[in-house]
């Protein structure tokens, strides 16, 4: 038999836009979301109903501050992107932001491609990417535009 929980009247917050809004799950999945108050919503019925008024509504935590697998003095992270996002996923934690690195002497996208070989296939969360310039030039910072296009939206210089 299924569960149902109803959250209402929270400031739903989505990739798109901040709403008031009720939001039904049905067996741990979002299966419906209408303007707080509205014909919709006032017919919907649930075992469970969470007053969110004055809340936030997140789709699960995000961490946006992340080092799985990062070279570090010498050694590694002990996170890999299978058990750090494992561990995120237990914890309410939806979305990882992880820090790329840059080798010097290497470009941009090799290291955002060995980021991408890294992390695809083993994550149980979403994930987005920072990206580290280890080897700040002129063929570097042209990369930057490119990147941005992709979906890299920080970048965070960092020598020696």
């Amino acid at each position: 038999m299924s569960t149902r929980t109803l959250i209402r009247g929270g400031l739903v917050i989505t990739a798109a836009e901040e709403t008031q809004a009720d939001v039904l799950i049905e067996d741990e999945r979002i299966v419906a979301l209408a303007a707080h108050g509205s014909d919709i919503a006032a017919g919907w019925q649930a075992d469970r109903v969470l007053d969110a008024t004055g809340k936030y509504v997140i789709p699960g935590g995000v961490d946006a501050h992340t080092h799985m697998e990062m070279p570090f003095g010498g050694t590694y992270a002990s996170d890999t992107f299978e058990t750090g996002t494992r561990a995120a996923a237990w914890g309410g934690t939806t979305t990882i932001v992880d820090f790329v690195v840059q080798s010097v002497g290497s470009s941009l996208r090799e290291g955002l491609d060995a980021w991408h070989a890294k992390a695809d296939g083993n994550c149980a969360v979403d994930y987005g990417f920072h990206m580290i310039l280890a080897d700040v030039n002129e063929g570097t910072l042209k990369e930057m535009d490119q990147l941005v296009q992709e979906g890299i939206t920080s970048f965070k210089n960092h020598v020696g």
